[in-house]
């Protein structure tokens, strides 16, 4: 009987054949195997000056690196790529390195240098049917992002086409997969489903692993959208073990994120949270701009969720910043949406935080909704364009926020206040602004915050600030405020009618601009009121706590 041979089996002797153990090696997961193999295939190649393999293994080489993070290596060797491409006459072997590097500037957010380059590189693939199906799901891809997406499906359908007229098996996958993201985009969960499935399924003939663990991910977005969250979790925690064999830190980074969706949406919360920075950092670390925004978004919702209002404001500012500075580069129709998305979610927060500091107080339960109600109606009068008017009504549910700090028997005193109390009343614009201290809003919320009872005649707080030295805003929130302290009851006072409280503050117009004072008799009161029975003077003392 014939022994068994005990040697190891023989190293590939050739830059191909180093190619191709590099390229098995990658497939089946193990990227500390392939790396080795595709720098032989360089190395062999450029000493034998065979370009076509030196461009292929450059290529690969220059994923592995992108996948671990290394961006900088990884397009300088893609770079390396197409200049040897380029060199060799190869147009094929060109596109696929413009492909690359478009894909990479992709996921840095230069959009547009990703699309002219996209473009490029499907010029140069005329006449390679396989690559320029490649291509087309890049561009679908693309499209998605913008938000076209009628666009990226007659992608994404040129591609299928392509790859089952080529039986490609693991193409068709590749297409299904971008096929099932665009559907749940779009919340068309049942086509997503089967399209995620047939993806995965095709992965897996194809002995893809990469891909099967994109359509685990992706596929628990689904789940999320139909409640089937122990399904979500084991999805997504079977493609973090997939990314995580791979060392792919950008997909580990979107797979932490949506694992921290999945906790918030199961109530695990501070798992959730742990998740969830971890995704940020990820994304931080591969300067991946919307991956970072959107791990920022998730963060946002579930510190809304803990009532961590200041840490809400905090991440949802870092989340709008990214989504800007991808606006800034195109126009993008899906980051629009999003950056809409995220202003009605800083107005709910906000408004939250305001309804919060006023639900002790029955008196004052509503006075911000109020305050920025009527604020905006003095605002649209005095033309604020969209941006204005969201800062105001933002400053208007803040404009309190430090009176939390004020103790309950001072702030709910029902007869006159003492100079020191009153001294303390006067501190909460400044305590305001403390509390918003780590909090970077997109609009500048915090000279609102700080002198909404500043008056024209200099006898405010807490500054003492004349005439134009205090911002419009601060004006219309400070008039308005006066107007509501007036009309609704509170612990030391009755509500005065509207008609009462206008003829009260006719006798002190130079508090306010003449032009926020105008505005305010146009919007909010008339200009014709009559002075009541009951002759009291306007002041500070008379309006109490609630006009401080």
């Amino acid at each position: 009987m014939k022994a068994e041979s005990t040697e190891p089996p023989m190293a590939p002797e050739s830059a191909a054949a180093w190619l191709q153990e590099g390229r098995e090696q990658e497939r089946a997961g193990n990227t500390a195997a392939a790396e080795p193999a595709y720098e032989s295939a360089c190395a062999l190649a450029d000493a034998a000056g065979d370009q076509v393999t030196l461009s292929m293994a450059l290529r690969h080489l220059a994923l592995l690196h992108h996948q671990r993070g290394a961006s900088t290596r990884a397009g300088a060797l893609a770079r390396r790529a197409y200049d040897v491409a380029l060199a060799a006459g190869g147009r094929e072997l060109a596109a696929h390195a413009l492909n690359m590097i478009a894909g990479f500037a992709f996921e840095s957010g230069d959009l547009p240098g990703a699309r002219r380059t996209f473009d490029s590189a499907l010029a140069l693939a005329s006449g390679s049917v396989p690559l320029q199906a490649g291509i087309e799901q890049n561009l679908g891809i693309l499209a998605t992002v913008q938000g076209d997406h009628q666009q990226a499906l007659a992608h994404y359908q040129r591609s299928l086409d392509a790859y089952l007229a080529l039986r490609d098996e693991r193409g068709v996958a590749h297409a299904y997969h971008n096929l099932g993201m665009i559907s749940a985009d779009r919340e068309h969960w049942d086509e997503a489903d089967v399209c995620f499935q047939n993806a995965f399924a095709g992965a897996e003939r194809a002995g893809d692993i990469h891909l099967q663990g994109l359509c685990l991910l992706n596929h628990t977005e689904v789940h999320l959208a139909r409640q089937a969250f122990d399904r979500a979790r084991s999805d997504v925690e079977r493609a973090l073990g997939i990314f995580d064999q791979l060392e792919s830190r950008i997909d580990k980074a979107d797979a932490y994120r949506m694992l921290g969706a999945v906790h918030r949406a199961t109530g695990q919360l501070e798992s959730a949270e742990r998740h969830l920075v971890r995704a940020r950092s990820l994304a931080d670390e591969m300067q991946s701009v919307l991956g970072g925004a959107e791990a920022n978004r998730e963060l946002a919702l579930l510190y809304q969720q803990l009532g961590r209002n200041r840490d809400a404001l905090g991440a949802l500012n870092a989340s709008y910043q990214l989504f800007r500075r991808l606006e800034a580069r195109t126009e993008l129709v899906d980051v629009g949406r999003k950056i809409g998305d995220l202003e009605g979610t800083y107005l709910r927060i906000v408004h939250e935080w305001g309804e919060s500091l006023e639900s002790a107080d029955t008196y004052t339960h509503g006075h911000c909704g109020r305050v920025a109600e009527y604020g905006l109606a003095v605002a649209r009068a005095l033309s604020f364009d969209a941006g204005q008017l969201t800062a105001l009504r933002l400053g208007a549910y803040l404009h309190d926020l430090g009176k939390v700090r004020i103790p309950h028997e001072i702030l709910n005193k029902a007869g006159k206040l003492t100079a020191e109390e009153f001294g303390v009343v006067k501190m909460h614009p400044i305590w305001g602004l403390e509390m918003l201290t780590e909090v970077d809003f997109p609009w500048d919320l915090k000279p609102i915050i700080r002198w909404h009872h500043e008056k024209c005649d200099g006898s405010g707080y807490p500054d003492g600030l004349k005439g134009e030295e205090i911002p419009v805003a601060a004006q219309i929130i400070c008039i308005v405020d006066v107007y509501d302290a007036l009309t609704t009851t509170r612990s030391y006072k009755p509500a005065f009618t509207p008609v009462e409280a206008l003829a009260r503050m006719a006798e002190v117009p130079h508090w306010w601009r003449p032009d926020v004072y105008a505005a305010f008799l146009e919007a909010v009161g008339r200009p014709e009121v009559h002075r009541h029975k009951d002759t009291r003077s306007i002041t500070d003392d008379a309006l109490g706590t609630a006009a401080a």
